[in-house]
């Protein structure tokens, strides 16, 4: 997709502002699950201009939300990976990345088409809210596990983008959900659908790639993806933000007060029971 003129005058930080110079690989290259995890990100925010399309189209008659998901979000998400694709090359020289990449790009877009979105407006874009909360808190746990200084550079910005992402999207929710006035329990439902795609297909997809390229002679099978998960599990209670998760994931509901905190208590001890990430 073209970018949009002044786009790059617009993006809050520059892959190019970081010194790559100063990185120290022996602080990561031995850590195959981060390895894993920078990748698997670095492949989903590369192709993000092809959901970006789909959401252009779905919102062409609101001006506002779809100025702002080209000329901002767009080009913050592919920045995104270009950081990332860019640290993984410093780190792991020997890994074919754009050979994996374009494999995983012929099947991730298979899922992101236009007609998998929320039926209305208002519920795409609370559903957008539980991507952004899952980024924004993904990002948060990699920058407190991390110890590599230019990882965690690049990782603090990325964190900040997705927050304010997830702030922008509830702000167009809002403003559909004054017309739509859907209830909080279909709110609730489309929240919770979207919560177990992000965690169990896009995830996996983008796992499965990098680890066959990285091992093409070993078994790459549903149970390897597992072992990974529960590698993830062991970093998450660890490190992930389970309060903050849960608020953001409760806030396109609206809940009075009270409830809210009771809420985000009980959602935060359920996700880190299950060692969501």
């Amino acid at each position: 997709m073209t970018k949009p003129a002044g786009a790059a005058d617009a993006l809050p930080w520059r892959v190019e502002d970081l010194d790559f110079a100063m990185l120290d690989p022996a602080l990561t290259r031995a850590d195959e699950t981060l390895f894993f995890l920078l990748v698997s990100a670095s492949f989903i925010e590369t192709g993000a201009d092809v959901y970006t399309g789909n959401l252009l189209a779905y919102y062409r008659d609101d001006a506002e939300t779809s100025a702002w998901l080209s000329a901002h979000w767009e080009q913050e998400e592919l920045q995104h990976g270009r950081a990332l694709r860019t640290y993984v090359r410093r780190v792991w020289p020997e890994f074919d990345w754009e050979t994996a990449f374009a494999r995983f790009f012929e099947h991730y877009r298979t899922t992101c088409t236009g007609e998998q979105l929320e039926p209305t407006p208002a519920l795409e874009l609370a559903a957008r809210c539980v991507v952004e909360t899952g980024t924004a808190t993904y990002y948060r746990m990699l920058l407190s596990y991390a110890r590599e200084p230019v990882l965690r550079q690049m990782l603090d910005h990325i964190r900040s983008d997705e927050v304010r992402h997830f702030k922008h999207f509830y702000r167009y929710f809002r403003r559909h959900q004054q017309v739509a006035g859907h209830g909080r329990l279909r709110i609730a439902r489309v929240l919770w659908h979207r919560l177990r795609e992000a965690m169990n297909e896009d995830g996996y997809i983008a796992f499965h790639h990098a680890y066959a390229q990285r091992y093409p002679d070993r078994p790459n099978t549903a149970a390897t993806y597992a072992a990974f998960r529960q590698r993830i599990t062991r970093i998450a209670r660890a490190h992930y933000p389970y309060a903050m998760g849960a608020e953001m994931l409760l806030t396109p509901l609206a809940l009075p007060a009270p409830v809210r905190r009771h809420g985000v208590k009980a959602v935060g001890h359920a996700f880190r029971l299950a060692g969501f990430r």
